[in-house]
């Protein structure tokens, strides 16, 4: 049978349509055009020149596109990034590349579980750091409250409210704190993102209904999530303030990318005011003597537990 004719492009319609990156995938790409039309697109040769050396194109990305019948048209232009989201490509030592994963962002929400699977808060760390090296907003969603109760969960979560975060108690199931994070996401973009298992998709159904997101049960066996998100997309809000929010798929590992060394004590807010105040310029806050930064440890300023990560993703140890 032949293939339908592609549909004819508007005579009045202008050349070029501003718009962004709802999905990326093998080469395609679906952009919501500011007039609200999706269009199947491609990356036109000289763009491809143009951005060697990072991701050609990704979610979120604000793009020009030109039409070529009314459903598929070639990107002309990718716009500067006023933000990212990225870590580093699970790979070889050596080979190492970023993996972006969305543009443009607003704010990050980092989704643990209270339980099933239990919280592995360095993890937890780890993406706070890569949004504070990406400058971009953290927000520390606590799901599945009632599995444990709200008075456990603080218990767990407290830390992150104490150090100056926005950690938000819900149960996506339940309905509980659903419609207090919607409001947070209105008229923002904003990626949701955490270890797979902890409930991203079912909180996303939670808040837009409509968006039908694939859902996976926790491994009885194991205690670990089953990845149902398999590529990121960046979904459009419905609702009077609009917005975008993008699933990501669960991520087992989180590694740093390019965060230099002495700017990793930059990263933990609880730690910065203390920046500064060390003997030695060149501090690196392990062992070296009058450090400012081990004396908030011990007076009890600067968590422990935080403390230990800081230290552990300083010296690369797991």
């Amino acid at each position: 049978m032949p293939s339908a004719p592609p549909a004819a492009v508007d005579a009045a319609a202008p050349a070029t349509l501003p718009g962004v990156i709802l999905r990326a995938r093998s080469g395609f790409y679906t952009v919501r055009t500011d007039d609200g039309r999706d269009i199947e697109c491609r990356l036109r040769g000289r763009v491809k020149k143009e951005r060697q050396g990072t991701d050609l194109a990704v979610i979120g990305d604000r793009v020009t596109v030109r039409l070529l019948d009314a459903r598929n048209g070639m990107i002309e232009e990718v716009a500067p990034r006023t933000s990212r989201f990225s870590r580093r490509q699970p790979g070889p030592r050596g080979s190492w590349k970023e993996d972006m994963l969305v543009a443009n962002v607003d704010q990050v929400l980092v989704v643990f579980a209270c339980a099933d699977p239990m919280p592995h808060l360095r993890m937890l760390d780890r993406f706070l750091v890569v949004a504070e090296h990406n400058e971009v907003r953290a927000v520390v969603i606590a799901n599945k409250v009632d599995l444990v109760g709200l008075d456990r969960a603080r218990a767990v979560f407290g830390l992150y409210e104490r150090i100056g975060y926005a950690v938000h108690y819900l149960s996506a199931r339940e309905g509980i704190g659903v419609e207090e994070l919607a409001d947070r996401l209105a008229a923002r973009t904003s990626v949701v993102t955490g270890p797979s298992g902890v409930g991203k998709s079912t909180l996303l159904n939670a808040i837009q209904p409509g968006l039908r997101i694939d859902t996976g049960d926790v491994s009885g066996a194991i205690h670990k999530g089953r990845h149902t998100t398999t590529m990121a997309e960046l979904h459009p809000l419905a609702g009077q303030g609009g917005g975008y929010v993008a699933d990501t798929p669960g991520l087992r590992e989180l590694g740093l990318w390019r965060i230099p060394p002495e700017q990793l004590a930059w990263c933990f807010p609880e730690m910065v005011r203390h920046l500064g105040s060390c003997a030695f310029n060149d501090c690196r806050h392990l062992d070296e003597p009058r450090c400012a930064v081990r004396d908030a440890v011990e007076s009890g300023d600067v968590p422990d537990a935080r403390y230990d990560s800081y230290r552990r993703l300083l010296l690369n140890e797991e």
